[in-house]
């Protein structure tokens, strides 16, 4: 029994590590929970949190927190993951594998894009966008925009990962003329 759980333990990091590689590009906290267990039940979130701990505490990923925390593989996690690699079976790779092709690029946007809004004290509602590419210090864009209403807000908010890349091309078209 404790075999199995070291087991699992280790397939547990490995997996983290497999998804950080085949990302190519660092990841929120919260994205690595999704895609790990919520979203594909690869493992238990406890165990993902703890694997995510870990990983960091012995040097095979890095924790950065310019402004969100994000982390990503360090060279070290990279040459474990190539010795170690085969102890994930194989069908469980090719599904990360597919999955990762399929989402990278929704990930990598959800994490350069920032949306939220809130109440003023006259009751209108400031909404801040920023696009911001992952590990920079300074955002491309951010803008702050009052609304008369919590659903011109929620709007907004709803509308942003749709639109910015639109949004930021018409302001830099017409300001750069």
């Amino acid at each position: 029994m404790e075999d199995r759980a070291m087991s699992m333990d280790v397939q547990d990091k490995l997996v983290v590590l497999y998804v950080l590689d085949k990302m190519e590009l660092p990841l929120s906290e919260d994205s690595i929970l999704a895609i790990c267990s919520n979203q594909n039940a690869w493992m238990p979130y406890i165990n993902c949190k703890h694997a995510l701990e870990q990983l960091t505490d012995c040097g095979l990923i890095h924790k950065n927190s310019s402004q969100k925390i994000i982390y990503c593989i360090t060279p070290e996690g990279r040459a474990c993951l190539a010795n170690f690699y085969t102890k994930i079976p194989l069908s469980r790779r090719e599904e990360m594998t597919e999955y990762i092709k399929k989402e990278r690029l929704a990930y990598k946007r959800r994490q350069e894009l920032f949306c939220d809004y809130y109440k003023n004290k006259d009751g209108t509602y400031t909404v801040n966008v920023r696009i911001q590419e992952i590990g920079a210090t300074t955002p491309m864009m951010e803008l702050s925009i009052n609304v008369d209403s919590r659903a011109s807000a929620k709007y907004v908010y709803n509308n942003w990962e749709k639109k910015a890349a639109k949004i930021y091309e018409l302001l830099y078209d017409n300001l750069f003329d």
